[in-house]
């Protein structure tokens, strides 16, 4: 049995990936050894697989796997630096935080800098097409500084390099090669599924959607209606992502995916033997419970 839709994340000092029914992860502990977690997944009504609406759903049901896969690969990275485990409350205290510095920060920031350019530039003021590109291209920068910054962060670094595990051992996969370490070495830490490309087609899509935002509108509603649009935005991009996948060897697709991939490069890190090995741990993990629900 083989599968296109396999998926995943890096995770600390680990690698989570998600199949159609499982999701698992692998971390390796201070002693050296891979530690598994695994799940199945609950299926979804079929009214949540409707294009659009599905985008929205994947993006909330990865930041809910996205926490528990934190919180277990961080109370198994650092289990001997600490008598505590990590809370889920304390886990949901930061996922929260982080996404208001993230309206904040790739929202909120961009809106009011063009705003205030809008009082030099005075095309900018008058014009909903220039308002919104030069917002967009604003936060295009804050997110490329953004990523640049975390990356100088050496535990940040070390995620990255899991993230190219990832990809590698992915591409492997896909290409019906055994996982094993020396296969996957050769592959590119690159891939056109990846969620850095999908925050690179969100970027994008939010320029064309924000366009539709009247100019005379007053700022607070320019700045809620850009929080209220987030799920039409990340649905759209969603869809793009995967028909990305899908068409990669059309030449016009295959151009569409480069600024993607080009963003990978800040994403993702050559990943040592030993990370490629926790990475093929964990898919090997998601297939063999793949095949257990199949039967």
């Amino acid at each position: 049995m083989h599968m296109k839709n396999i998926g995943g994340q890096a995770v600390i000092e680990g690698v989570m990936m998600k199949s159609p029914s499982n999701w698992t992860v692998a971390v390796r502990g201070q002693k050296g050894d891979i530690h598994l977690k695994k799940e199945q997944l609950r299926p979804l009504p079929r009214v949540l697989k409707f294009p659009l609406i599905r985008g929205v759903v994947a993006l909330f049901h990865a930041l809910i796997l996205g926490v528990k896969a934190i919180e277990f690969s961080a109370n198994k990275a650092y289990e001997e630096e600490t008598e505590e485990n990590l809370g889920k409350f304390s886990i949901a205290v930061t996922i929260a935080v982080s996404f208001l510095l993230g309206i904040g920060l790739f929202i909120l920031l961009p809106l009011y800098a063009t705003k205030l350019l809008g009082l030099a530039f005075h095309n900018i003021s008058t014009s909903s097409l220039l308002f919104n590109f030069t917002d967009g291209v604003i936060r295009v920068f804050i997110f490329l500084l953004y990523v640049l910054l975390i990356g100088v962060w050496k535990e940040m670094a070390r995620i990255f390099m899991y993230h190219g595990a990832e990809h590698k051992v992915i591409h492997a996969y896909e290409e019906g090669r055994e996982l094993t370490v020396e296969n996957a070495r050769g592959f590119s830490p690159l891939h056109p599924r990846c969620g850095t490309s999908f925050l690179m087609i969100v970027m994008v899509v939010s320029i064309m959607v924000f366009s539709l935002i009247p100019q005379y509108w007053p700022f607070i509603h320019k700045f809620l209606s850009r929080v209220v649009l987030i799920p039409l935005i990340a649905g759209t991009s969603f869809e793009l992502l995967k028909l990305s996948a899908r068409w990669k060897e059309n030449p016009l697709m295959n151009l569409m995916i480069q600024p993607g991939l080009l963003l990978q490069r800040l994403t993702t890190r050559e990943p040592d033997d030993a990370q490629l090995e926790v990475a093929i741990s964990a898919l090997k993990e998601v297939l063999s419970l793949e095949e257990k629900h199949a039967r």
